[in-house]
C-alpha cells in the first residue's frame, strides 16, 4: 500500500504542475480569482459525481468538527488563488518550488512544536541544510526564470 501511495502522490504531484501552468494561462485571459472560481465549481461537480457513485463517509460530518478544522477549506482557496496568480510571473517550476519550500518550512515548525497532534519531530541541522540546499535552488531557477523571459523578449 505504501507503494501505491507514493505514486499517487507522484501523480498528485504531475497534476498539480500542469494545473498550475494551464491555470496561469486560462488567468491571463479570465482573470486570477475568475479562473479560482472555476476551477472549484468545477472540482465541487466533478467530487460531487465522484461522491454519489463511490462515497462512503458523511458530508454532514462538517457541522460536527471544531470549527478551525474548517480553516483548511479557506487555505486551499488562497493556495489556488497564490498559484493561479504566481505562474505567469514567475513560471511553473518557480512557483512549485517556491511552494515545497513553503510547506517545508511549515511543516518543520508543526513537527518541532507537535500542533494539530502531529508526531513530534524537533528541529536538527539536517532539516536546516535542507532548507537552505532548497532556498539556494529556488535562487537559481528564478534567476535562470528571469534571464531567460528577458532573452525572450528582446
Amino acid at each position: 500500500m505504501g507503494i501505491l501511495m507514493i505514486l499517487f502522490t507522484f501523480l498528485g504531484g504531475i497534476t498539480l504542475s500542469a494545473q498550475s501552468a494551464i491555470n496561469g494561462t486560462f488567468s491571463r485571459k479570465a482573470g486570477t480569482i475568475e479562473t479560482t472560481l472555476l476551477t472549484f465549481l468545477t472540482g465541487t461537480m466533478f467530487l460531487a459525481i465522484v461522491i454519489l457513485f463511490f462515497g462512503n463517509g458523511n458530508v454532514f460530518a462538517i457541522l460536527e468538527v471544531p470549527k478551525w478544522q474548517l480553516s483548511a477549506v479557506f487555505l486551499g482557496v488562497l493556495f489556488l488563488l497564490f498559484i493561479i496568480a504566481a505562474v505567469p510571473k514567475i513560471g511553473v517550476i518557480a512557483t512549485n518550488i517556491t511552494v515545497i519550500i513553503g510547506q517545508l518550512v511549515v511543516g518543520i515548525v508543526i513537527d518541532n512544536f507537535g500542533w494539530f497532534n502531529s508526531l513530534v519531530i524537533p528541529l536538527d541541522m539536517k532539516r536546516y541544510f535542507a532548507l537552505l540546499f532548497m532556498i539556494i535552488a529556488l535562487y537559481f531557477i528564478y534567476k535562470g526564470n528571469k534571464r531567460a523571459s528577458e532573452e525572450i523578449s528582446a
